[in-house]
């Protein structure tokens, strides 16, 4: 096995493989239709009315699974990346008995719940494997993994809409499941820490766990995780609302094809972003650079109405608008666990990431209901865009007054 032995197969390949099938929990929107129709079918119309709250579950306990289990990921990856591929697996599985079913809550344990976990488990196994092999390009290796999972819904999309074309949408997440479970088992069975690095395998006492929470104290990481937050919460506000958005401004016929290019993006701004971030001193100054393009995009969307114009300068503003959040929306998370490290050190890189994902977690259960709730109650994209405006510009604030650079 020493042939294998190298950062691309032992970290590069696996992390590519874990966080290509698990960031398939943003095509949610490509089977939502398909399971509403099916379980509204047998069960009448209006009964499938809480399906949505199936990926807000997923993204709430992605976020608290990597919180509370930070420290396991530290002691054992191959542990938790076999539990998160058995997770994950099951599921989509599990998905797919829910719509044979009919049955909601069942749909909600195992999208939400059950695949959350997965997520949160997958998530973390390979970043820092990841930052140890490529110690001097911290950066891009995580930004390499990350950028996996923002472009799984650019691979699995066509693939998805094609599979629930030919055989319904029961049988493609059966499919989908052994499909993603190989996927992940092939990089649990690779995924390996560089020889010679031994973590800490002491037992942990119930004071400890929780002891670790404590760093909300710390004001720097209240200002990593608000900023994190707020990115978050305001990137879903947007991109929740992207597809409505093209078609309010007479984009509706090209919006798969726009959909296609801001997932590039959200992509590349993940990979992009963070390899920057390996030639600063300070890895905060992306956060920076992120939160003032996208306030500056926003700002100028607001004051021309142009989510709510369908003229040519409106649209043009409004690509731009919606392909620099997806960027910046990539960027901060690839470079949040190399700022982590940065900042505290790679002793507990795991832990304190997960901890850091916890803002994930809420974001999922805020960002999109927030600007459902605006267009809804306004009927004006505009009025979102007042929101996130405010939120981009207290976390720039943030950015400068509480994030400090890291001292020689």
């Amino acid at each position: 096995m020493k042939n294998l032995s190298n950062k691309w197969t032992r970290a590069a390949i696996p992390a590519l493989l874990l966080h290509c099938s698990i960031g398939t929990v943003y095509c949610w929107s490509y089977f939502s239709g398909a399971i509403k129709n099916a379980i509204e079918a047998v069960n009448g119309v209006g009964s499938a009315s809480a399906i949505g709250w199936a990926f807000s579950l997923a993204i709430f306990f992605l976020g608290m699974s990597a919180a509370f289990l930070g420290n396991f990921v530290e002691k054992d990856i191959h542990k938790a990346s076999l539990i998160a591929t058995i997770c994950f697996a099951l599921g989509v599985a599990g998905t797919g008995l829910a719509v044979r079913l009919a049955s909601v809550p069942l749909l909600l344990l195992c999208y939400g719940v059950l695949m959350g976990i997965g997520l949160g488990l997958g998530y973390l196994s390979p970043v820092k494997t990841l930052m140890l092999w490529f110690s001097d390009k911290k950066g891009l290796a995580t930004g390499l993994a990350v950028a996996g999972f923002g472009a799984a819904k650019m691979v699995f999309a066509p693939i998805i809409t094609a599979l629930i074309n030919a055989v319904g949408v029961e049988l493609a997440l059966y499919i989908l499941a052994i499909v993603w479970f190989v996927m992940m088992f092939v990089g649990h069975l690779l995924l390996k820490k560089p020889e010679g690095w031994v973590e800490p395998h002491e037992k942990t006492t119930l004071k400890e766990f929780f002891g670790k929470f404590k760093i909300f104290l710390d004001p720097k990481f209240i200002g990593i995780w608000l900023v994190f937050y707020i990115n978050i919460t305001c990137g879903l506000a947007l991109i929740s609302q992207e597809k409505d958005i093209y078609y309010a401004i007479g984009l509706g016929g090209v919006a798969s094809i726009l959909g296609t290019i801001t997932g590039l993006f959200n992509a590349g701004g993940r990979l992009c972003y963070s390899a920057i971030g390996d030639k600063l001193k300070d890895r905060n100054t992306i956060y920076k650079i992120i939160l003032i393009s996208e306030l500056v995009l926003t700002i100028i969307a607001l004051s021309t109405g142009s989510l709510n114009s369908s003229g040519a300068i409106a649209m043009v503003i409004a690509i731009a608008l919606m392909l620099v959040v997806n960027a910046g929306y990539g960027g901060g998370f690839s470079n949040l666990p190399t700022l982590l490290s940065d900042v505290y050190g790679m002793g507990k890189i795991s832990s304190i990431h997960g901890i850091a994902l916890s803002a994930w977690a809420i974001a999922g259960l805020t960002g999109n209901q927030i600007a459902s709730a605006i267009v809804n109650a306004t009927g004006s994209f505009n009025n979102v865009l007042i929101f996130t405006a405010i939120m981009y510009a207290v976390a720039t604030f943030i950015s400068f007054v509480l994030i400090k650079p890291k001292k020689a």
